[in-house]
Parts: structure tokens; C-alpha cells; sequence
């Protein structure tokens, strides 16, 4: 087989072959970037619901959920939570602390927990917390990231960073 040359340099055409091939494969299996999306449901006539959903890593790679949500009722009045889960099971939030958020230049908010209102109808799930964030979402600069400090019955405040494009998507939420 003849050679080929490449900038004064014989390259073979195996070796050719073998490095376009590798391109082809780099750009075709790359993983795109993955984006959430604000979706809005219809809950019933008058009731909208928009959330985000992310899926988190804490400080010792467990997986964490959190939705940021507003949910609109028929009369006009409107909710902004973000609601966590915590998987595995094995964690039990303290509802009477609040959420503490600080962003990455040092500001600390906190957040109210309002979970005995996810459900009149059953208790939640120590796994589960929900926070009102209405009045903290404004506060934050879409830009600089976020660390959340959640409050446990035992052991150490679990802890999660939550990323930019996260903040941003939450405040899209708030702004429907």
C-alpha cells in the first residue's frame, strides 16, 4: 500500500484509517449536554403547576432529587417551593430548622419548611422535605452556584452544591 503524506510526514493508511475512525466515534458517541426543561401541567381547571427537576450528588455521592415548583391556584395565589428527596431512604429531615443556603461569595438565606403542607391527607416521608423559596429566589445571582445545607434529625447536615444552570431554571419557574 502506498503512504500517505501529511505535512512533509508519511502516515500510513491503517493508521489513517485508525485515527478518522476514532473522530468519527468521538463525535458521534460524545454525550450531548443534558438539559432540564420547565414543564408546566394543567392540574385541574384554573391550577397550573411549572417545576424543574435535578438530579443532585451530595458530599458523599449519594443521589438527591430536588423540583423546584410554583403552582398557581384558580383565585391567583401562588407557591415557590423546591421539594428534596433523599435516596436512599435512610435519611430523616429535621422539619423544625429551616433550609440554609449560601452562594459562593459567602451570602447565607434560609428557607422555611412548609412539608406539612405537601399532603393533608398523609404524612410525609421523613425522606422528603419541602421549602418555601419565594422570597429567596430573587436573592440569588443566577451565575454564582449554590450550597445547600439540609437540616437532619441525626447525624451531620447533609450537604449539596447546587449548579448555576440549576438557580437559573428555579427562577424560570418562579418568573411563569
Amino acid at each position: 500500500m502506498k503512504s500517505i503524506y501529511f505535512n512533509g510526514s508519511k502516515i500510513r493508511p491503517m493508521r489513517w484509517l485508525l485515527a478518522a475512525w476514532i473522530c468519527v466515534l468521538l463525535v458521534v458517541c460524545s454525550p450531548l449536554p443534558a438539559f432540564a426543561t420547565v414543564t408546566q401541567i394543567e392540574e385541574y381547571p384554573g391550577q397550573m403547576l411549572y417545576q424543574s427537576r435535578q438530579k443532585l450528588l451530595d458530599q458523599t455521592g449519594n443521589s438527591w432529587q430536588a423540583i423546584a415548583f410554583k403552582r398557581i391556584h384558580p383565585e391567583g395565589s401562588a407557591i415557590v417551593s423546591l421539594r428534596l428527596v433523599g435516596f436512599p431512604s435512610g435519611v430523616e429531615f429535621d422539619r423544625t430548622q429551616p433550609l440554609t443556603l449560601i452562594t459562593s461569595m459567602g451570602q447565607t438565606l434560609t428557607a422555611k419548611d412548609i412539608s406539612s403542607e405537601i399532603s393533608q391527607d398523609t404524612p410525609t416521608p421523613a425522606n422528603v422535605a419541602e421549602y418555601d423559596i419565594k422570597s429567596v429566589l430573587p436573592q440569588l445571582q443566577a451565575e454564582i452556584p449554590l450550597h445547600l445545607t439540609l437540616p437532619m434529625v441525626t447525624g451531620s447536615p447533609i450537604e449539596l452544591q447546587i449548579p448555576s444552570t440549576a438557580i437559573q431554571e428555579w427562577q424560570a419557574v418562579s418568573a411563569r
